[in-house]
């Protein structure tokens, strides 16, 4: 064999086993992509993990914060009570046999009958009612939930499904509310128990305590029965706000008729948070049925409008305009199908944070609590908030109802809850019940949507038959 054609016949051999340069490239490019998708899934996974570290770290900071400040320690403390439901009777209230939910449902019974062996537990009788005007030493201070609170003149609180407006001009807080004070009836056999609007009363004090009555700073209507304020129609829930921008108090409120079908929200303003407050109207907001209903003022300035709607199967939330006398066309709709209300919102650190309760009426329900990045959504649902009492405590809020969180300055994580303890055969002796709500640790459970790590810190209401805030809370500003 010649030497030329012993080369072209390495040169044949050589390209006989060797790959396509096409192949070779469309291979490199393989190979660089799955490099990539995994370098890009190790990175997610590394600050997954750090986003956790420093979120362990932070709760872990917060709660050694927690432990070095013995007040709110105190009130971290898990308080058990001890009540042990009656065997069931033949004949019982016919308001116990409205109650259909299966879930607690012995202690809601016992609850909601008035003859009940535990009437005394849940509904204190005045012997032992709080008189801030007369406690002295020790006793100073002390909040008793479920027992009758009495203003500075001795007369029990009036300022049902309300508020608390912190008016810094004044240095005062006020507090709003239904006030109830009249007989309570049925407008029809199948009707729910209600008492005639008389108005919206409103409390004022400096420690949060102890309350002077300014009276009723909007009045309800006594002869135009086609007025929202006549009363025998409905007004519930009313929060205040204060506007900057205009220098008015403005007053959002739930306005209905006797049969809940009208389902609007009422507006009024005032110069004064001490009133008069003037009626403007009533509307829909953004078209839709609107019943338990909040206003939350962010940081920002801007106020928000929380509305239970769509009968109640859902919550919706958008924007007030700048006079905070409307809503802004925005709205979300929030918690679609979970039927919750009475909804009650604070932040910290950013987050936004919600207590909502069921829908049941006038009877007590399981708290739940949720959680979002940004007011408009979307929420995640945290859970049941109730630390103590009793497993059937815990489910029905400590037979009470959430309508309003008090942010604590300088105590940060630290607020109280406050709720109402409905009374539906005598409304007017529904009772408050203030408890510690305490934003820190880590939830009891992982959530959705969050690769099984803990995307906020557990919110948790404690409950305590007698407690006090911090010394320096005591303290009239």
């Amino acid at each position: 064999m010649s030497m030329v054609k012993e080369r072209e016949y390495e040169r044949e051999e050589q390209y006989k086993y060797r790959k396509p340069i096409a192949f070779l490239r469309d291979a490199g490019y393989r190979c660089s992509k799955s490099a990539v998708v995994w370098s890009l899934v190790g990175f997610l996974l590394m600050l997954q993990l750090y986003s956790l570290a420093t979120h362990r770290s932070a709760v872990k900071g917060d709660i050694q914060f927690r432990v070095n400040r013995h007040p709110v320690r105190e009130l971290e403390q898990v308080e058990e009570e001890k009540i042990q439901v009656p065997p069931v009777r033949k004949k019982r209230s016919p308001h116990a046999s409205k109650w259909r939910h299966k879930r607690n449902s012995a202690l809601v019974n016992e609850f909601l009958d008035e003859n009940s062996q535990l009437r005394h537990v849940f509904f204190p009788d005045m012997k032992t009612a709080i008189y801030p005007v007369k406690a002295a030493g020790n006793e100073s201070h002390y909040y008793h939930p479920g027992k009758i609170w009495l203003d500075t003149e001795g007369n029990p609180i009036q300022a049902h499904g309300g508020g608390i407006l912190y008016d810094e001009r004044s240095a005062t807080y006020y507090w709003y509310g239904e006030y109830k004070d009249g007989p309570t009836y049925r407008a029809h056999k199948k009707g729910a128990a209600r008492v005639d609007v008389i108005g919206v009363g409103c409390y004022s004090s400096k420690d949060l305590w102890t309350w002077k009555n300014q009276g009723i700073v909007l009045p309800a209507e006594q002869k135009n029965e086609t007025h929202d304020l006549h009363k025998s129609n409905v007004l519930e829930r009313p929060k205040v706000v204060y506007n900057e921008k205009t220098g008015k108090y403005v007053m959002w409120m739930h306005i209905d008729d006797a049969n809940y079908t009208k389902a609007a929200v009422g507006i009024a303003i005032s110069e004064y948070p001490t009133g008069p407050f003037k009626y403007l109207h009533s509307q829909r907001p953004h078209g839709f049925d609107s019943r338990d209903m909040t206003i939350f003022k962010d940081d920002d300035g801007v106020a928000y409008l929380i509305y239970s709607s769509q009968n109640n199967s859902e919550l919706h939330v958008g924007p007030l305009t700048d006079d905070y006398l409307d809503v802004q066309p925005e709205m979300q709709r929030i918690m679609v199908g979970q039927r919750r209300e009475a909804p009650a919102l604070f932040k910290y650190q950013g987050t936004y944070y919600m207590i909502t309760s069921g829908c049941s009426g006038w009877a007590p329900n399981e708290a739940v609590a949720h959680a979002a990045e940004s007011i408009m959504g979307p929420w995640e649902t945290m859970g049941n908030p109730c630390i103590g009492g009793n497993k059937m405590f815990r489910l029905a809020t400590f037979l009470a109802q959430s309508t309003f969180v008090i942010p604590l300055p300088g105590i940060p994580g630290s607020y109280i809850f406050m709720a109402d303890r409905w009374n539906p055969v005598e409304l007017r002796d529904s009772r408050y019940v203030w408890l510690p709500l305490i934003v820190g640790g880590l939830p009891d459970r992982p959530l959705e949507f969050n690769f099984g790590f803990p995307s906020w810190p557990r919110v948790s209401i404690y409950w305590h038959r007698k407690w006090r805030l911090p010394l320096s809370w005591r303290v009239p500003k």
